[in-house]
């Protein structure tokens, strides 16, 4: 028993800044939550909507899934609330029939323009212990560690 806890007490250092990273991510992320919450809109749905709006506002749901971290059955769950509000729609590819695309409506591009700017204020408000440089630095830093 004293092993083990000495063991989860003495971390090395790169243990110690794997979980110091998921700590101030999670906090962060719980500032965006909140705010979504706030609204009364799920931070994950938004999510989903942002993604396709990077790819011009239409996307394969395979790419989406793969892009939010979820399996290909998830995303059609996932899916389902965001078409019920009219935030998006499905529609046969145009190229593949065999193949469903995901667009963006226009109520669902209006609900992201009404939002997402007080939501990166929040985030900003946060982020904003650290001078640019560091932001610079720990993008830097960030990037390096996804290309590992």
């Amino acid at each position: 028993m004293k092993e083990l806890q000495q063991y989860v007490h003495d971390l090395p250092l790169h243990s110690l800044v794997f979980f110091s990273l998921v700590e101030a991510t999670a906090n962060l992320v719980d500032v965006s939550e909140q705010y979504w919450k706030s609204k009364g809109l799920n931070g994950a749905r938004i999510r989903i909507l942002v993604e396709i709006m990077k790819e011009g506002g239409t996307i394969l749901p395979s790419m989406l899934a793969k892009r939010i971290g979820v399996t290909k059955p998830n995303i059609t769950l996932l899916l389902v609330p965001l078409e019920n509000d009219g935030f998006i729609r499905r529609a046969s590819h145009p190229q593949d029939g065999r193949k469903t695309v995901i667009t963006i409506t226009s109520e669902g591009q209006s609900l992201l323009l009404q939002n997402l700017p007080e939501n990166r204020e929040r985030i900003a408000e946060k982020m904003n212990t650290l001078e640019e440089h560091e932001l610079k630095q720990l993008l830097m830093l960030l990037e390096k560690l996804q290309r590992t």
